[in-house]
């Protein structure tokens, strides 16, 4: 089929020119408001549930979300696999085949989603006992997940629809599909949490009109860009193992971070309720407040991906080096936030005991682990932009069990504080063989590759 002028002109390889800075700047800006407004549903979640009085809810909140954490980190998987092939073939000029394959792999995605959200809903209370929940906080955390779990399969479509469209250069738009989710949850949360008092119940019916919002918006910003079609049946397997095979190692590399996680949350229900409340209200503002970083690692692939589809090695290290001093100053300037709002942290999520000694630990020196986490998340996005995602696998997994269990387990003899150090001094090893790594690929790669 023949394309229009404006057509063309929208699929231009506009990263192989011009300000490496300035594209990574552009893209990770406007990925971090993006990005933030999908960890901020999580966060207000937590604020609005945190509001009603009772550890017990907050922590069933944690455990909920371990298991969406889970589930996110698939679908973010799934993403990167649709990413990196479209902005690859829009490289390399490609864009015929790139409309057919990203058409076959939406559909093949959305299915797999599906049938994984209902599995999890239907054994939810066996898996959050196995976390450690129990009582109160598995009866609650288990209405949040057999309410959201279901329909896992939008956040999956919503996440690789603005994927795609952050591969084809719109960052804007890319942005404002998650802008218009957090809108979404910021409006509902409040109403059905404290007006109707549905408690998690609430939580879990604005996290789903949310992600609704996300997916519906999604489609119609990408429709200018003639991505998708009407699927090729005879190719929609062929096509969607080509991106799994990129997507596949991405999901290993992703599910790493919530594995260890769980084993945190595992290790912490040893502990109080109030522990768990502390660690999860850590882990709530992590993404937000670092939202930068990790906009980073979904908006600096595309601009790899299209200079290694055109041949130019300089550039794709360019944007390397210019990914991690990014991340070095937004570390350094959350720490000097959270250095001076301690108070204001443990107030705003009703903190008490272990809950509020584990935040006060984490705004003064744990946060820093923050940088080599950055390291390793840049460098992930590289690997799997490279055609190397089975690196970003090894490392996350490296991280998440080496990194995490021996360190965590020693680290719980000292209490709920021992759990958060051991938990940050893992990852530091990790962050930094991983950026020696990529300099070492992108130095001697064979560029002709993917011509």
């Amino acid at each position: 089929m023949k394309m229009s002028a404006d057509t063309r002109s929208l699929h231009k390889s506009r990263f192989c020119e011009g300000s490496i800075m300035r594209h990574v700047v552009v893209m990770a800006g406007t990925g971090t408001v993006g990005l933030m407004a999908v960890f901020l549903v999580d966060f207000l979640n937590l604020f609005y549930i945190s509001r009603l009085g009772d550890s017990r809810y907050t922590a069933a909140i944690g455990f909920a979300n371990a298991i969406g954490f889970l589930q996110i980190s698939i679908c973010i998987g799934m993403s990167i696999g649709a990413t990196v092939i479209a902005a690859r073939l829009v490289g390399a000029h490609q864009y015929e085949r790139a409309k057919r394959i990203v058409t076959s792999f939406i559909v093949v995605m959305t299915a797999i989603m599906i049938v994984l959200g209902l599995c999890i809903a239907a054994y939810n209370r066996e898996i959050l006992y196995l976390l450690g929940a129990r009582d109160v906080v598995l009866q609650q955390a288990s209405h949040f997940v057999v309410i959201v779990s279901p329909l896992l399969f939008l956040i999956g479509l919503g996440m690789v629809l603005s994927g795609l469209l952050r591969a084809m250069g719109d960052a804007k738009r890319s942005m404002n599909v998650t802008v218009i989710g957090a809108l979404v949850a910021g409006s509902l949360d409040p109403l059905f949490i404290l007006v109707f008092h549905l408690g998690l119940e609430g939580a879990a019916i604005s996290t789903v009109c949310s992600r609704l919002a996300v997916a519906l918006l999604g489609f119609y910003s990408l429709r200018r860009y003639e991505l998708l079609q009407k699927p090729e049946w005879k190719y929609i397997w062929s096509d969607s193992l080509e991106v799994f095979k990129i997507s596949f190692p991405a999901i290993l590399t992703n599910l790493a971070t919530p594995v260890g996680g769980l084993f945190v949350i595992h290790t912490m229900s040893r502990f109080s309720s109030d522990a768990i409340a502390g660690q999860t209200a850590i882990d709530r503002l992590i993404p937000v407040a670092f939202a930068f970083v990790f906009a980073l690692t979904g908006s600096v692939g595309p601009i790899i991906s299209q200079n290694f589809g055109a041949g130019l090695r300089e550039r794709m290290q360019e944007t390397m080096v210019v990914s991690l001093k990014l991340v070095c100053l937004c570390v350094f300037c959350a720490w000097f936030v959270f250095f001076i709002g301690e108070d204001l942290f443990i107030k705003m999520f009703a903190l008490k005991a272990d809950g509020a000694a584990l935040m006060h630990l984490f705004c003064h020196w744990v946060i820093i682990n923050n940088l080599f986490l950055g390291m390793l998340f840049v460098s992930n996005t590289a690997f799997n932009n490279l055609g190397y995602p089975l690196l970003s696998t090894l490392f996350n997994w490296g991280r998440a069990t080496l990194g995490t269990i021996p360190f965590v387990y020693v680290g719980a003899s000292y209490g709920p504080q021992g759990v958060l150090v051991g938990q940050a001094m893992g990852v530091v090893p990790f962050g930094i063989m991983a950026v020696i790594c990529t300099f070492v690929v992108m130095k001697n790669i064979q560029m002709e590759k993917v011509a």
